[in-house]
């Protein structure tokens, strides 16, 4: 008798299991189911897409500034980029006239 109570709990006790395995399978199956994994694996991948380009851009500054310190370059200051720099080697003209020919008219009209 306790054998057959052993076995019919053994059998009862695997249905139940194998029968949850399968509702939960099934239920993963499901649209709407798949549209929320599917959902959640695009977050993710958005997610690891702007660590990943947040990364580059902290190498990408950090290999600047590598750079400009191994080549010596440094950012001048900002009153210097307001001015521009004065002519060399040319003379400058006293009197600029307002048409470069006098006698020249724009025959079209």
């Amino acid at each position: 008798m306790f054998r057959r109570t052993f076995w019919f709990t053994t059998g009862v006790a695997a249905g139940v299991w194998a029968t949850t395995k399968v509702q939960r399978k099934l239920n993963q199956l499901t649209p709407e189911s798949l549209a929320a994994q599917a959902a959640d694996r695009a977050v993710l991948a958005g997610r690891r897409i702007k660590v990943f380009a947040l990364d580059v851009r902290d190498g990408m500054a950090d290999r600047e500034a590598a750079l400009k310190d191994a080549l010596g370059l440094t950012s001048a200051p900002a009153n210097d980029l307001t001015q521009l720099p004065a002519q060399r080697g040319r003379a400058q003209l006293t009197h600029t006239p307002t048409r470069p020919y006098p006698n020249a008219r724009n025959e079209d009209h």
